[in-house]
Protein backbone atom coordinates (compact mmCIF):
# COMPACT_ATOMS: atom_id res chain seq x y z
CA UNK A 1 0.00 0.00 0.00
CA UNK A 2 1.32 3.31 -1.15
CA UNK A 3 1.27 5.92 1.49
CA UNK A 4 4.05 8.11 0.09
CA UNK A 5 1.31 10.91 -0.41
CA UNK A 6 1.24 11.52 3.44
CA UNK A 7 4.64 12.73 3.08
CA UNK A 8 3.62 15.16 0.52
CA UNK A 9 3.38 18.35 2.73
CA UNK A 10 1.23 20.02 -0.28
CA UNK A 11 -1.50 17.52 0.57
CA UNK A 12 -4.86 18.61 1.57
CA UNK A 13 -5.32 16.32 4.67
CA UNK A 14 -6.86 18.42 7.29
CA UNK A 15 -10.19 20.06 7.72
CA UNK A 16 -11.36 22.97 8.79
CA UNK A 17 -12.15 22.15 12.66
CA UNK A 18 -9.08 20.57 12.65
CA UNK A 19 -6.50 23.54 11.64
CA UNK A 20 -8.83 25.48 13.92
CA UNK A 21 -8.27 22.94 17.32
CA UNK A 22 -4.25 22.68 15.88
CA UNK A 23 -3.39 26.64 15.71
CA UNK A 24 -6.32 28.02 18.14
CA UNK A 25 -7.89 30.30 15.74
CA UNK A 26 -11.61 30.15 14.98
CA UNK A 27 -13.36 28.81 12.11
CA UNK A 28 -14.83 32.05 10.73
CA UNK A 29 -11.25 33.15 11.09
CA UNK A 30 -10.38 30.57 8.61
CA UNK A 31 -13.17 31.09 6.12
CA UNK A 32 -12.17 34.73 6.05
CA UNK A 33 -8.96 34.79 5.28
CA UNK A 34 -10.05 31.99 2.91
CA UNK A 35 -12.65 34.53 1.53
CA UNK A 36 -10.00 37.33 1.13
CA UNK A 37 -7.29 34.82 -0.63
CA UNK A 38 -5.02 35.24 1.79
CA UNK A 39 -5.05 31.44 2.27
CA UNK A 40 -7.17 29.34 0.04
CA UNK A 41 -7.05 25.85 1.08
CA UNK A 42 -8.27 23.11 -1.62
CA UNK A 43 -11.83 21.73 -1.77
CA UNK A 44 -13.32 18.27 -1.17
CA UNK A 45 -15.62 16.62 -3.99
CA UNK A 46 -18.06 18.66 -1.34
CA UNK A 47 -16.89 21.31 -1.16
CA UNK A 48 -15.22 21.37 2.18
CA UNK A 49 -11.90 23.36 2.95
CA UNK A 50 -9.22 20.84 3.08
CA UNK A 51 -5.60 22.07 4.32
CA UNK A 52 -2.22 20.71 3.60
CA UNK A 53 0.62 20.96 5.70
CA UNK A 54 1.63 24.05 3.74
CA UNK A 55 -1.44 25.94 4.07
CA UNK A 56 -1.38 25.33 8.05
CA UNK A 57 1.95 26.96 8.24
CA UNK A 58 0.94 30.07 6.10
CA UNK A 59 -2.27 30.26 8.30
CA UNK A 60 0.72 30.49 11.15
CA UNK A 61 2.39 33.01 9.47
CA UNK A 62 -0.79 35.19 9.42
CA UNK A 63 -1.48 34.90 12.47
CA UNK A 64 1.64 36.19 13.65
CA UNK A 65 1.26 39.17 11.27
CA UNK A 66 -2.21 39.97 13.03
CA UNK A 67 -0.87 39.42 16.14
CA UNK A 68 2.36 42.25 14.95
CA UNK A 69 -0.72 44.60 13.78
CA UNK A 70 -1.14 44.13 10.11
CA UNK A 71 -4.40 44.02 8.08
CA UNK A 72 -5.59 40.81 6.40
CA UNK A 73 -5.67 42.85 3.07
CA UNK A 74 -1.80 44.61 4.06
CA UNK A 75 -0.45 40.38 4.59
CA UNK A 76 -2.54 39.46 0.97
CA UNK A 77 -0.15 42.04 -0.11
CA UNK A 78 3.06 40.85 1.14
CA UNK A 79 2.69 37.27 0.22
CA UNK A 80 1.57 38.52 -3.63
CA UNK A 81 4.84 40.48 -3.71
CA UNK A 82 6.70 37.69 -1.76
CA UNK A 83 5.57 34.85 -4.83
CA UNK A 84 6.09 37.65 -7.78
CA UNK A 85 10.21 38.28 -5.80
CA UNK A 86 10.51 34.15 -5.96
CA UNK A 87 9.34 34.25 -9.57
CA UNK A 88 11.70 36.59 -10.53
CA UNK A 89 14.42 34.88 -8.47
CA UNK A 90 13.73 32.05 -10.13
CA UNK A 91 14.03 33.48 -13.33
CA UNK A 92 16.78 35.37 -12.84
CA UNK A 93 18.31 31.80 -11.51
CA UNK A 94 17.73 30.12 -15.30
CA UNK A 95 18.83 33.45 -17.04
CA UNK A 96 22.13 33.56 -15.12
CA UNK A 97 22.13 29.30 -15.80
CA UNK A 98 21.79 29.96 -19.62
CA UNK A 99 24.27 32.57 -19.67
CA UNK A 100 27.15 30.38 -18.04
CA UNK A 101 26.40 28.13 -19.80
CA UNK A 102 26.47 29.82 -23.32
CA UNK A 103 29.89 31.05 -21.97
CA UNK A 104 30.94 27.40 -21.30
CA UNK A 105 30.26 26.79 -24.78
CA UNK A 106 31.69 29.43 -26.36
CA UNK A 107 35.11 28.94 -25.18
Amino acid sequence: MDVSWLDDEHAPLFTVGQVADMLAVQRAFLRRIDEMQVVSPARSPGGQRRYSRDEIGRVQRVVVMMDEGMTLPAIRRIIELEHQLAAITRERDELARQLAEHHRNSR
